[in-house]
This record gives structure tokens, sequence and C-alpha cells, in this order.
């Protein structure tokens, strides 16, 4: 697997992890219980600061992360604070590290996990299951979670925190198959794990720390396939020279448009000269030509053969492949339509178009019959699918649901079935290439949830393909930009009112870099929100 680029902060999965925890323990000789004192010391910190008075629970289960529990009520009760330590395993059932910080906690005999042992506590330490779950939880953990949950519903004052993440939430995925634990803090340790930037896991970690436990960072055995986008991916997109022109700079050519759906294709080309493209065109289906070009000023317009509401007429693919020749991409389906003809469109262009290629909205939809995705993986030119959970759910001939409770494995799948680029939308945008990379979006970006914002991200992309970029670059670029717009258009007009124009109009200022002294601050390989 190659490197990820610089831009990305490593997100190890369970393997990985598992892996850097080992070999910091047999390579740099750094014992496993010490490891453990670290992680627990951070834990005891969180807890003092976030339950600064009451008791604290801490649930212990029986591997390393009861260990991590352990430390951390034995350094609280060295601060004389109260603690209230429950086991969700036999206490004869701890080995290694985990037993002999049990036994460093004294002689006496803890009390198994009951519901009612969480009454009166004034916070919550979840140290019962680890990176290293998958899978539903089993009892006694199954019902230590509900009664720790229900616990917090009834007192909206009792504080959670996870232990390296939430138990019940797949580390390594995101995935929650039963109840998982709803953290308000989670304290993890050397790097962010990738399910707690991932829908639902993203949900139930809280606000994420990240510790460092003092695994060396340099030539590191492992090489993680799934990172973070840091801000300066942003660098990453070529500039305006003083020798450059219109051409050089991105021609874009943006196909979409049908009668009551004019806006979309309209977003995705303001968006894409907004984000640089030097030169766009909008192509549209003639019975609207009129009223796309009385909203443009700057994009250039070409009206496609149509029969009206029956769609785009035969041998209209050619036009739109012939033109693009001269362009450096096209964003093909934002607010086409879904006509039988209209979707054959779609298709020829999609198999003959040479130049970079972003598909979306219902470009997508096009591709949804047997075989129609694995056809994109002979197009020469690099492709990009832009698809929010129920497009996507349509390509793999699923139901959303499975998409919304597997997002990387779902992006994952299409990636390697369309030898594309996957951009799975949402908070937690997901951008997986077909050899297993991933890149997730910090997300955090409330204002983009509103209708067009998806059109937007499509020309954004489409421009950043037309200045040369990689398409996994280029993807990843565009949400990183997209989030940020989103961000500056809800300081400018208020989170609740932003409309899809308001993120178009805040590109310009999202592109702009940073003013810094001295060299360019790098990601941290952390990947933490703090």
């Amino acid at each position: 697997m190659t490197p990820l680029p610089d831009w990305l902060t490593p997100l190890p999965d369970a393997v990985e992890q598992r892996a850097l925890d080992a070999w910091a323990i047999e390579t740099h000789g750094i014992p496993g219980v010490e490891l453990m004192e670290r992680a627990g010391a951070a834990l005891a910190e969180a807890c003092a600061a976030l339950v600064p008075e009451g008791e604290i629970a801490i649930v212990c289960g029986g591997g390393n992360n009861g260990g991590d529990g352990f430390v951390a009520a034995r350094l609280l009760l060295e601060q004389e604070r109260q603690v209230r330590v429950l086991l969700v395993a036999d206490d004869t059932a701890y080995t290694g590290d985990a037993k002999t910080n049990l036994e460093r906690l004294g002689a006496q005999h803890f009390p198994q996990f009951a519901p009612e042992l969480l009454d009166g506590v004034s916070g919550v330490l979840d140290a019962m299951l680890g990176t290293g779950f998958s899978g539903e939880p089993r009892e006694p953990i199954s019902t230590a979670i509900a009664a720790i949950n229900a616990a917090r519903v009834s007192d909206p004052n009792l504080t959670v925190i996870a232990c390296d993440v939430p138990s019940g939430v797949n580390a390594s995925t995101g995935e929650v198959l039963a109840e998982a634990v709803q953290a308000d803090r989670t304290v993890t340790f050397h790097a962010a794990k990738p399910g707690l930037l991932i829908a639902p896991g993203k949900r139930h970690a809280g606000r994420v720390t990240v510790i460092d436990i003092g695994i060396p960072e340099a030539d590191q055995p492992v090489t993680p396939t799934i990172g973070r986008i840091h801000p300066a991916v942003r660098d990453q997109v070529p500039r305006r020279a003083a020798g450059s022109n219109k051409f050089n700079v991105g021609s874009v050519i943006v196909c979409g448009g049908s009668k009551g759906l004019t806006g979309a294709p309209v977003m995705s080309a303001m968006a894409a000269a907004r984000a640089g493209a030097g030169y766009v065109t909008l192509a549209v289906p003639a019975s609207v030509g009129a009223i796309v070009a009385g909203r443009l000023l700057e994009i250039m317009t070409v009206e496609l053969p149509d029969d009206g509401d029956n769609g785009l007429k035969r041998g209209t693919s050619r036009m739109v492949v012939e033109r693009s020749a001269r362009a450096g991409a096209l964003v093909l389906g934002p607010g086409l339509g879904r006509q039988p003809a209209t979707i054959g469109f779609a298709r020829a262009v999609a198999s003959y178009v040479k130049v970079p290629l972003v598909l979306d909205a219902d470009g997508l939809n096009a591709h949804v019959e047997e075989e129609a995705l694995e056809g994109l993986s002979k197009r020469e030119a690099p492709t990009v699918l832009t698809p929010h959970a129920g497009e996507l759910a349509r390509l793999l001939h699923v139901q959303p649901a499975e998409v919304d409770a597997g997002r990387l494995e779902a992006a994952r799948a299409c990636a390697q079935r369309s030898g594309a680029i996957v951009v799975l939308k949402g908070d937690d945008t997901i951008v997986a290439a077909p050899d297993g990379t991933a890149a997730i979006s910090p997300g955090d970006a409330p204002a983009l949830a509103t209708a067009g914002t998806g059109d937007v991200l499509a020309g954004i992309t489409g421009a950043f393909l037309a200045k040369g970029l990689d398409p996994f670059t280029a993807a990843c670029a565009a949400v990183m930009i997209h989030l940020k717009a989103g961000r500056i258009a809800a300081r400018d007009v208020g989170e609740e009112g932003v409309i899809a124009s308001d993120v178009i109009a805040a590109l310009p200022k999202a592109l702009a870099r940073p003013q810094r002294d001295g060299a360019r601050q790098r990601p941290r390989r952390s990947g933490g929100k703090d």
C-alpha cells in the first residue's frame, strides 16, 4: 500500500493499531504496562476535569481496556476521589498487564456490574470494549451498555467518558450493530481511529481527545489505509500565475438540467467558476436554455436538442463528447432527469468522453442497471462519483439503511467495482479509492445540510480535476474546500439560514491560503478533534 499523502492524518484501524502497539513493545522495548499506565493517567485526568465533583463509576471489561480503567481508578483514588469500580468480567479472568493493574488497586473484591450500581454517580468511565471489538456486544456487557445510556438519559448532568472507543462501536469502521455507549467524550490513544469519525460511530464518540502514549513516530512498520483530510490539502490546488489564461487554469463543462431542475446545473457551473476554473460551459436541454442563460453572466451555455418532457434526442451525446474534448473535465448529471432517452444519453456520454468525469445525481442514477457500474471501470480517463447514501444504495442494489450502517464498506465496494473515486457525502464524507485507500472529512459543518450543496461539491470537484489534480487529491481537496465554505457561510449569514448559493459565494475565501508565520503547519498524526 502506498503511504498516505502528508495532507492525510493517519487513522490506524484495529489491526494496524495492534501492530503498532506490538512494535513499540517488542522493537523499542517499551513495556506494555507502561503504555497502559500512560493511557490510564490520561483517562484519570479527563475524569477529574470533566467530573470535578461526585463519585465516578469505572466499568471495566476483561481486556486491556479494563486495564486502562484500573489505572485510572487507582490514580483517582490517590487524588482522594470517590470511585466505584464495576466489573463486567470475573476478576479471575484478567491476565497480563490488566491483571497487574487490578492487583495494584489492592486486595478488595470489586462487584460485578448491575444497573442499580450506577445510582448516584456523577460520571461513568466506559472501559469495557476496546479497538479490537466487532459485531454485537454480548452479556453482561450489553446490559451494561443499555444501563449506562439509560442513566445518561435520566440524568442530563451525568458525564460519560469512553476509553479509546465507546463500547459497541467498531473502531475500524464506525459500525454499530446493536446498542453502543453514548459518550460525551472519548479519550483515545496514539491516534484517532476511523470508527470515531465515521457514522454511526461518530455520533457515539462525542468530543474526541487523542493522547500521545509514547509510541514512536519514526519508521513505523504500519502503513494505514485511512486518513483524516487536513486543511493542508488546499495547498495541492494549482493557483493562477502571472502568465495564466482562462483556458490553462481549468476548463469545465457541466451537463445537466431539465424542466423544473434548472437550479442544479447552474449551481454546479457557478461553483466550478468560483473554485477557480477559468472557463465554464453549461450544456442544457434546449427547452430550458433560455431559463438557464438568463441566470448566468460569466458561464457559457450550449443548448442540446431535446423533446421537452421526453428527454434528450438520439445522437445528442456526440455533441457533448466532442465539445468535452476541448475541456479539462466534465460534470455530468445535476438536474438531468430520468427519462429513458436521457438515461441512455448519460450512459453514452460517460462511456465515450475522454476527459476526467464527475458523475453526480442523475448521472449516477443512469448507472443503476446491472453491470452499468462496472462498465465505468473501462473508461480511459479518471472518474469521480459523488453519491449520497440513497444514490449509493441504488448503485449497489441494497437498501439505504445498509449503506448508513456500513458507510466505509459501501464506499469501498463501489470504488472497487467502478474503478472510480467515490465520494460518499455526509457529515463524515468518505473519499474511497479502488485500492482501498480512504479519506474522511473532519465534518462538523451542519450548514451544508441544505438543498443544492451536493451540486456545489460536484462543480468544485470538476474544477480541481480540470486543473490537473489526480482524482483522489481533487476529490479530497473539493471536500475540504466545500466544508470550509460551508463554515464561512454559516459565520456570515447564520447556520440555519445558509443556502447553496451562500456556499458558492464563500468559495474564494475558503480557497485563500491562510497567512502563516514560518513554515506551513503539517497535520498532526493524532487526527483528533482537539
